[in-house]
């Protein structure tokens, strides 16, 4: 037995944020569609589920061709079987994770995010699990005062924070 070690990068279109995760049902499929078409309006999405039994396909749902497109290279690039991959457009992880977190069927979050992403993957002589996500980069220090004000101001510009 043997386990190989590989690294995903993850093409994020432009404008997008990727969420990726772990799930254990096919119904996972329309329920993350059905979620997110209620939780916020406008969004535009791209999802791909890997089957780990049965079929064993990629199912796949959304409202964005390039989204969804992208949901599938990436799901079929990672091969993990019952992770799922998510594009969004016209909102943020922010607005849709607790929802997602609510679904019976999710069991774990990995990434949610904009930044550059690689997924860690192991490859077995079973099938392939996600070890872990790189997201984005190593800091370069510690904020400073003026650091703390401008993330301050930055939450209230764009009405997270009053």
């Amino acid at each position: 037995m043997s386990v190989n070690i590989r690294l995903v990068t993850v093409k994020i279109p432009e404008g997008a944020n990727v969420v990726i995760g772990r799930s254990h049902f096919i119904k996972t499929v329309e329920d993350i569609y059905e979620t997110l078409v209620t939780s916020v309006p406008g969004i535009k999405f791209g999802l791909a589920f890997n089957e780990a039994s049965g079929k064993r396909l990629v199912r796949y749902e959304g409202n964005d061709p390039e989204l969804v497109n992208q949901a599938i290279e990436t799901s079929k690039a990672i091969g993990a079987g019952h992770t799922f991959t998510l594009f969004i457009r016209n909102a943020y992880p922010i607005n849709i994770l607790n929802q997602l977190k609510n679904i019976h069927e999710i069991v774990q979050l990995y990434v949610a995010t904009a930044n550059p992403v690689q997924v860690i993957v192991a490859d077995t002589d079973q099938g392939s699990a996600i070890m872990g996500v790189v997201d984005g980069y190593p800091p370069l220090g510690v904020e400073s005062e003026k650091d703390k004000e401008e993330r301050h101001g930055f939450l209230r510009k764009i009405g997270y924070k009053k």
